[in-house]
């Protein structure tokens, strides 16, 4: 009786993308196995008797597919971003998408726990506070992040600023290892009052999400979103992220200040309603 074919997954597929981009040196590993069993490469001896991988019909086939499953659910998540923002906006906050900010993170990471000790840890004196008290070597990390949507109140007063981070999930999949980032929630929580994570319709709820987060659902289709990009979008309150205040001069620390100075906000609608 024949071997049933190993499932491929995205380890599988990361490694024909290196070998369609390469010479096709050989691995000898695990994934290489599989994909050999599978019939989604196949093996090719030159001249000198040097082995080489090549993928075979089928696994040209197999990544067009997965590049196209990749399009679509880039398109759906890059969609419902944009709808996400243009909801803040239409609330009458300033929204920004695709920002790029160096995070503190103070304290070692540590397992998702009860929501006041995630809060009770970031709520040390932040790194950008001119009267920080300097941080020891083994507590002066630091993360690089991309939050989706990032937001604030309009507002003069620094202490009302309420920033927010809105993190979009449009796959499950997505959602699950992106719970397993502990530093990334940290550092969010760092640059924000609050953080909510937005869950396309079917992929999961509050219960999957740390209490340290709030929840919403974003109601429609993946297409749905991908199709109605820049459109405001029902947003269902599963949880209401608890909040708190950024006790810093300015209201925001100064690399959030830069970051949202180097962008334009989402673009406010122009409903003439907005202002009554």
């Amino acid at each position: 009786m024949p071997a049933t074919p190993p499932p491929i997954g995205s380890a599988h597929r990361r490694r024909l993308r290196l070998l369609w981009q390469s010479a096709g040196w050989p691995c000898h590993d695990r994934v290489e196995a599989e994909l050999l069993a599978a019939g989604l490469v196949q093996r090719v001896l030159d001249e000198q008797g040097r082995m080489t991988l090549h993928l075979s019909d089928a696994g040209v086939q197999e990544l067009v597919r997965a590049s196209e499953q990749n399009r679509r659910a880039r398109s759906a998540h890059d969609g419902l971003v944009s709808r996400v923002a243009a909801t803040l906006a239409r609330e009458g906050r300033l929204a920004w998408c695709g920002l790029s900010v160096r995070a503190p993170l103070a304290v070692e990471a540590h397992p998702v726990g009860p929501t006041e000790d995630l809060l009770a840890a970031l709520a040390e004196p932040a790194l950008d506070a001119p009267d920080a008290p300097a941080a020891s070597p083994a507590s002066n990390r630091w993360a690089l992040v991309l939050p989706d949507v990032y937001s604030i109140r309009q507002t003069s007063a620094a202490a009302w600023l309420q920033p927010q981070v809105h993190e979009i999930k449009v796959s499950r999949a997505d959602l699950l290892a992106d719970l397993r980032l502990v530093d990334k929630r940290a550092a969010y929580l760092a640059l924000a009052g609050a953080l909510y994570y937005v869950l396309a319709e079917g992929i999961g709820d509050a219960d999957d999400v740390p209490p340290a987060c709030g929840v919403l659902l974003a109601r429609g289709s993946p297409r749905e979103h991908a199709e109605a990009a820049g459109q405001p979008v029902l947003l269902e309150v599963q949880r209401l992220a608890p909040t708190r205040p950024l006790d810093l001069p300015g209201g925001l620390p100064f690399g959030v200040w830069m970051a949202l100075a180097r962008k334009a906000p989402q673009a406010q609608p122009d409903e003439g309603q907005l202002g009554l």
